[in-house]
């Protein structure tokens, strides 16, 4: 059954995405509240599919905040990625460049006005990253990190990546640390099962802590669903 489930998900979901790719360049002549709203009509797509096909349902713990906010969230699927999106009404998502380079798909990621981070991490990288957050900050818009890098297996928890402590700082906001469990109904390899996606947003973190202290708290919030 969940082979079947995730082959008939996969059918119409990247289908209809196909297809609303193509529409992208269209959209975004409109200019970017024109691409935010036709991705939040892609993100319902992923959610009809998802509920109704995979039968995978979404909780949430905790309380959402209001108001610009660094959010940084657990990473195990694809899922969160455009749930969370939906969830904090169309934040700034810090995406690598490898992402944002992808033809025409790329292209309406920065329209829409991700934030493109340079694993390089190298100085002038590092420059336009934070640019790119203030512009959003600017706009009123929250922040959204993935601050381990890239999804990861349930119960893993890798290291926070450099970028997320440069936000941080220069940034100065609260942070809002998202624990995620997916990766249990929806994991890297494998066939998707029914069952139950759980997002639990923490107490805010404070900006102006050390380093040290800032990414311990982050860590632990983020990962406080393992197990």
């Amino acid at each position: 059954m969940n082979r079947l489930r995730s082959l008939l998900f996969a059918i119409v979901f990247y289908g209809v995405s196909a297809l609303l790719v193509l529409f992208v360049p269209l959209a975004g002549l409109f200019g970017r509240k024109a691409l935010r709203s036709y991705a939040m009509a892609w993100v319902s797509v992923l959610r009809w599919c998802t509920a109704t096909i995979l039968g995978i349902r979404t909780r949430i713990e905790g309380t959402i905040p209001q108001g610009p906010v660094l959010f940084a969230a657990k990473h195990e699927s694809i899922y969160e990625a455009m749930e969370l999106t939906r969830l904090l009404g169309s934040p700034a998502t810090v995406m690598k460049r490898e992402l944002a380079s992808i033809p025409i798909w790329g292209w309406a990621a920065r329209r829409y006005g991700v934030i493109v981070v340079d694993r390089s991490a190298n100085a002038a990288a590092l420059r336009t990253m934070m640019k790119d957050a203030k512009a959003a900050l600017a706009e009123g818009r929250s922040i959204m990190i993935f601050p381990e890098g890239t999804r990861v297996n349930p119960g893993e928890a890798p290291e926070l990546r450099s970028g997320f402590a440069g936000l941080y700082r220069i940034l100065g906001l609260p942070v809002i640390p998202v624990a995620v469990k997916s990766g249990h109904v929806w994991p890297l390899k494998g066939h998707k099962r029914s069952g139950t996606i759980t997002f639990s947003f923490g107490e805010p973190i404070p900006p102006g802590l050390p380093r040290a202290e800032a990414e311990a708290l982050v860590h632990a919030g983020i990962n406080r669903l393992n197990g």
